[in-house]
This record gives structure tokens, C-alpha cells and sequence, in this order.
């Protein structure tokens, strides 16, 4: 069977129970945590996916790959996992149930990245603009890149806006090559 189909059945299955018992939010940063463990800690992928390391170990391991205080239902929903012996695929039923959540709570990601540091109320007043057009709820995420000079750059979903010195300065550039 399909990686991607037997992760997100998964990813619904717990969905579906968090969002009966209302720990949808609490699961959602469980995931978020658990997904990054596995990008951060590449060695995390072959220890789960290690035949000789015990059942025990791999849940104790996820465990703490999913947080600080794992709710309920995660514990549950790892200990159902090992059990299955899909341990292999939890990386892909995290990352599912991620993008899931995001559909069902309309969470779009949005980015600004600027040369230089913006004060708290600038980055509110570019989440409310991207959140007014979007119609729904902004994980925005910001970062500072010296490289564009000044200005800024402004991404969510499949929309670009690119204010960048460095970018006008390109555009002046290839306009005088021509």
C-alpha cells in the first residue's frame, strides 16, 4: 500500500478524534514538534526505522520527538502507531495531519523577510493585511536577510510580493543590458 495513502488515513483518523475530544490545537503543536524532530534530528528517521531497538524504546523516543507534554491523544495515537508497526510512516501521518489541520482551520503560512529588524506592531500590520485577503488565520513566520538591502518580501500561500532593493536594483540592471 501507499505511504501517502496510509498516512493520511491516519492523519484523518486522529483528526477526526482530536477534534471530538477538542485537542485538535494541542495535537496540531504535538505534530508541528514531531514533524520538525525529524527534519532537525536526521538520525531520529533510522533509529525508528531500527528492527532491533524495542517497542518501549521507539514510543519513548517519539514521545519526546513530540514535545514537552504530549497530550493524551498523541500518546494514544503513537502507542496505536507502534503497535501497527507503521512507526516507519509517522513522520508522513504527522506531516498530514498538519496539513489537514491547516485546510479544516483555514491556517495559510506567510513570511516577511526584511534587511533589518521590524518592530512588533509592523509585523501585526502585515499579518492583519495577508489575514484580510485571505480570509483566515496567519502562521507568520519572519526573518531577517541583510542580502535584499531594504525593503522587504512579503510571501503566503502561492502570492509573492517582492519589494526588495535588491530586486529593483536587478530590474534597472536588466533593463539597461537590453
Amino acid at each position: 500500500m501507499d505511504i501517502g495513502v496510509i498516512s493520511m488515513r491516519y492523519a484523518r483518523a486522529l483528526l477526526k478524534s482530536a477534534t471530538d475530544t477538542k485537542q485538535e490545537d494541542m495535537v496540531y503543536q504535538n505534530m508541528i514538534t514531531m514533524a520538525k524532530s525529524f527534519v532537525d534530528v536526521p538520525a531520529l528517521r533510522h533509529t525508528i526505522d531500527n528492527p532491533m531497538l524495542s517497542k518501549d524504546k521507539k514510543e519513548s523516543l517519539l514521545l519526546v520527538a513530540a514535545g514537552d507534554k504530549p497530550s493524551a491523544l498523541t500518546k494514544a495515537f503513537i502507542a496505536l502507531v507502534l503497535k501497527e508497526d507503521r512507526e516507519n510512516m509517522i513522520q508522513f501521518m504527522a506531516n498530514s495531519y498538519v496539513t489537514l489541520y491547516r485546510k479544516q482551520k483555514n491556517v495559510i503560512r506567510g513570511k516577511l523577510t526584511t534587511a533589518a529588524r521590524v518592530s512588533a506592531e509592523t509585523e501585526q500590520k502585515m499579518r492583519q493585511m495577508v489575514e484580510s485577503k485571505t480570509q483566515g488565520t496567519v502562521e507568520f513566520e519572519t526573518e531577517v536577510n541583510p542580502d535584499i538591502i531594504g525593503g522587504f518580501i512579503l510571501e503566503y500561500d502561492t502570492y509573492r510580493m517582492d519589494a526588495s532593493v535588491k530586486s529593483k536594483l536587478n530590474n534597472i540592471l536588466q533593463t539597461l543590458k537590453k
